[in-house]
């Protein structure tokens, strides 16, 4: 499971504590201690089951902005890449619209001030999943009750 988690840094002297908007994974550990998490596009694809194309195309879109490059040009991910991965799965496993995947990862780049417009499209996303769950469980009520007739009256005809 992956979830988002608010940390409070440390405050410094002259600057009041900022939230920090960050991923979390658990319980998935990662490939790599933090420091020493420098993972190709190959490796991302084998640990995320992306594809390179994917993994490009986010870029390009801006969903996954600002990766790492190499003194080559090639491209090095960390943890924190595969964290926000995972939540980025997460987002397309609710049916969340790829353009409000993209603002979404917008305002965090954006910093702490769009907390209130982030939580607002998770909770428009939230609605959602619970109303297609809604319209799941009556689908599934609809094959319980034919899964029964058919258990139970195997001679009589269905017309449905």
């Amino acid at each position: 499971m992956t979830v988002m988690e608010t940390t409070t840094p440390l405050p410094t002297p002259d600057a009041a504590p900022a939230r920090v908007d960050v991923c979390a994974a658990a319980p998935d550990p990662h490939p790599r201690p933090d420091g020493r998490d420098r993972y190709t596009i190959s490796e991302v694809v084998l640990h995320t089951g992306l594809t390179a194309h994917t993994l490009r195309w986010y870029e390009r879109i801006g969903l996954l902005p600002d990766v790492d490059r190499s003194h080559t040009g090639q491209r090095r991910y960390s943890n924190r890449d595969l964290d926000w991965l995972a939540f980025v799965g997460k987002l397309r496993l609710t049916g969340m619209p790829v353009a409000d995947m993209v603002r979404y990862a917008e305002l965090v780049r954006l910093g702490e001030h769009t907390f209130d417009e982030r939580r607002e499209l998770l909770a428009s996303t939230r609605r959602d999943v619970l109303r297609r769950i809604d319209e799941l469980q009556d689908t599934l009520a609809v094959l319980d009750h034919k899964i029964n007739f058919y258990a139970g009256a195997p001679e009589a005809p269905d017309r449905g």
